[in-house]
């Protein structure tokens, strides 16, 4: 075959690996709504079904004994409240369960008619079923093992849900906001409140119910079965006069996690009559005040995992997959992978009608000072879309989320990579200036940068000593005597001159090109070249400066290369020079390494790599850890075999700061266990090739 043969046959296969990764990156991500609210309460008391809702078994049996069985399809209040008299006469578990069983029916009857009685009944079933899971007076009586005490649980999450989606119906569900709700033990006076999060009231937009919704395109689900209701709040941002110096940071109308709790808080009458538990239903005497308090708490349940309630230690019910998902259903964020390649000026508003750059770094949480951030590098023809996965699995372990921060970095692909380096370089540097003005805070100078495919060379390029070594790859003459503007010049000293970022410690590259790749060949630079179009200023600034500087820049200077196809030749000169380079000692550098299955015709056409790079190209040599991964191109950053390795090292590090011996896996033999004082969750991960051989049909090792 000849070399144009080649060259087109390796171009028509790369054309189909794109087109594979297109179609499987295309497949959206985010929620779809469900025809009803999903609730473990709908089986349980026929919520959806012909005739319902009705009564659970127990609840009928109760109401049989004491003669009222028949007035369960009368009026709701009148039966609570010779219920509650009943209680009120003999408090059991039993008795105090029917009560929050019948208000949660007694409201969704009441929602179609009158929202004020069913806000009232359903605020009523929440103290009821707080009453049976705490109240001292129920402990001979309640039975943790019973199914009636998780259906209490479900009825206090259920019920809640209930009363806030009838005051998210007004927008009335705000911090510092307050309610008043009666029950037939008397009234109560709600106040609103955030506890444990970073977020502020001003932050509370719109609010969203976590049960309405399914989640489409990311495998896992991280929730967890407690107390409370998870919601999604979709983020107001500030008017720009109130915002932060870190708000360019949140990408607009972002979506977070929230879980709700309603605490019956004790009066004084309570606490003369029950010592320091609060009585919550009947005891209506004369000495005890029919007007109580309680508080409606907001939780960020990335914050906090648990809750002291009534002296006991109670889990959050949370969600934190959900409302990630919400936020990526946004239809714009599908085409900022397109965007970046092919009209790189849309992100770099180098337009007079987009004063403000849609490019740089993005936070998911407000800044956090004391975590360590974490900045996902995407590569190119790719956007911070391409972390979802990796992002939601990594959150999901608590030492990780407890001490790290995520930042993404969005950035045009369509441009040279050493021109999206210097820019990711200044972005860090102001980050920096404005979270940590005078350098205080030690976690910011502990970075991991984590990059896949071009991302991983901005990632490098952070790390390294430039000293004319780039510079002579542009130009053979001295740079003080290149004629341009002080704008264009200061660009290319960027560009071209740095030190290395004293803040970062670790870099972990993920199927990336070290070497270049192949699918920068004729045919791709040819087409890709028809197809990307550089901001027009960038062009007119770089063609005045070969018209100012002919001889300068004359042969085959850097600057010549056009665009990020280009750059990434294996015959592009900038590679053996970023290996070469001398970076900090304190760097450790990670590598993970995609070589496709042997499963097919076309992974037997591009063996030996991921398919778009080579497994050569793709090792970095002097790294602390390397790791082959069985997936292509598209696919190696999400593999659960990365993930897991992307954990080890985030938990590595953090082992490593607190001063603890850490077990290199190259040296461990089978059934080693783990270093004495390692944490429970990397004690998992202590041999990850044990893990990868498990697969069946998969590889992985470690090199070192």
């Amino acid at each position: 075959m000849t070399r144009s043969g080649r060259i087109l046959t390796s171009g028509l296969a790369v054309a189909a690996i794109l087109l594979a990764a297109m179609v499987a990156g295309c497949s959206s991500t985010g929620v779809s709504l469900r025809s009803a609210p999903k609730s473990p309460l709908v089986e349980e008391l026929k919520l959806t079904a012909r005739g319902g809702p009705r009564p659970s078994d127990r609840t009928m049996q109760l109401l049989r004994v004491h003669n009222l069985s028949a007035e369960v399809e009368g009026d709701s209040q009148k039966l609570l409240e010779k219920l509650q008299a009943i209680a009120d006469r003999e408090t059991t578990a039993e008795n105090v369960y029917a009560l929050a069983e019948l208000s949660f029916l007694g409201a969704k009857k009441a929602e179609a008619t009158d929202k004020k009685v069913a806000l009232d009944l359903y605020g009523a079933a929440v103290l009821h079923a707080y009453h049976y899971l705490f109240d001292e007076r129920l402990t001979a009586t309640r039975n943790p093992y019973d199914p009636q005490f998780r259906g209490a649980c479900d009825l206090y999450n259920g019920a809640l849900e209930g009363a806030l989606r009838i005051v998210c119906e007004k927008k009335e569900l705000k911090p510092g906001t307050n309610r008043r709700i009666d029950t037939a033990a008397g009234s109560w006076d709600i106040t609103c409140v955030i506890r444990g999060s970073q977020w502020q009231a001003e932050d509370f937009g719109r609010v969203e119910f976590v049960s309405d919704y399914e989640i489409k395109g990311l495998k896992n689900r991280y929730q967890s079965h407690g107390l409370g209701v998870p919601l999604i709040v979709v983020r107001k941002s500030p008017e720009k006069e109130k915002g932060t110096a870190a708000e360019k940071h949140h990408p607009p109308d972002l979506s977070f996690a929230v879980t709700a709790i309603l605490r019956p808080l004790p009066n004084a009458a309570d606490a003369a009559t029950k010592g320091d538990s609060p009585v919550f239903a009947g005891a209506k005497t004369g000495t005890v005040p029919a007007q109580r308090q309680g508080v409606l708490e907001l939780y960020d349940p990335l914050a906090t995992r648990e809750i002291d309630l009534a002296g006991q230690k109670v889990s959050l019910e949370s969600d934190l997959t959900t409302p990630l998902a919400y936020f990526l259903s946004k239809p714009q964020l599908e085409s900022l992978a397109w965007v970046g390649l092919l009209r790189p000026e849309m992100l770099m508003s180098l337009r007079p009608d987009r004063p403000t750059p849609i490019m740089g770094l993005y936070m998911a949480q407000p800044y956090e000072p004391g975590k360590i951030p974490v900045v996902l590098v995407h590569g190119l023809w790719s956007s911070p879309m391409t972390w979802m996965e990796m992002f939601n699995d990594l959150r999901s372990t608590p030492e990780i989320r407890d001490r790290y921060q995520f930042w993404f970095y969005l950035y045009p692909t369509g441009q040279p990579f050493w021109l999206s380096a210097a820019q990711l370089r200044k972005d860090l540097a102001e980050a920096r200036e404005v979270l940590d003005p005078q350098h205080r805070e030690a976690a910011l100078d502990q970075m991991v940068l984590i990059g896949h495919s071009m991302g991983g060379l901005l990632s490098h390029l952070q790390t390294v000593e430039s000293g004319d070594d780039f510079w002579k790859l542009v130009s053979g003459e001295s740079f003080d005597g290149v004629q341009a503007a002080p704008e264009v010049k200061q660009k290319l000293r960027e560009a071209f001159f740095f030190d290395p970022n004293p803040s970062v410690r670790r870099v972990v590259t993920i199927g990336t090109p070290h070497r270049g790749s192949s699918f920068s060949n004729q045919t791709t630079q040819w087409l890709l070249g028809k197809l990307i179009h550089l901001p027009q200023m960038l062009v007119n600034s770089q063609q005045k400066l070969f018209r100012d500087n002919p001889k300068a820049f004359a042969g085959r200077s850097l600057l010549k290369v056009d665009t990020s196809v280009d750059s990434l030749s294996p015959e592009c000169p900038v590679f053996p020079v970023l290996l070469a380079s001398r970076h900090l000692p304190a760097v450790q550098y990670h590598n993970i390494v995609g070589v496709m299955p042997q499963t097919g015709w076309l992974s037997s056409l591009l063996a030996g790599g991921d398919g778009v790079v080579s497994q050569e190209s793709a090792h970095l040599d002097g790294a602390a850890s390397e790791l082959i991964v069985p997936a292509d191109h598209s696919t190696v950053h999400s593999h659960p075999a990365a993930v897991l390795e992307v954990r080890r090292i985030l938990l590595e590090h953090l082992v490593e700061l607190r001063g603890q011996p850490v077990l290199r896996i190259s040296d461990a033999p089978a059934g080693t266990p783990a270093p004495s004082g390692t944490p429970p969750g990397l004690q998992t991960d202590v041999r990850p090739v044990i893990w990868a051989d498990a697969l069946p049909g998969e590889r992985s090792w470690i090199r070192r």
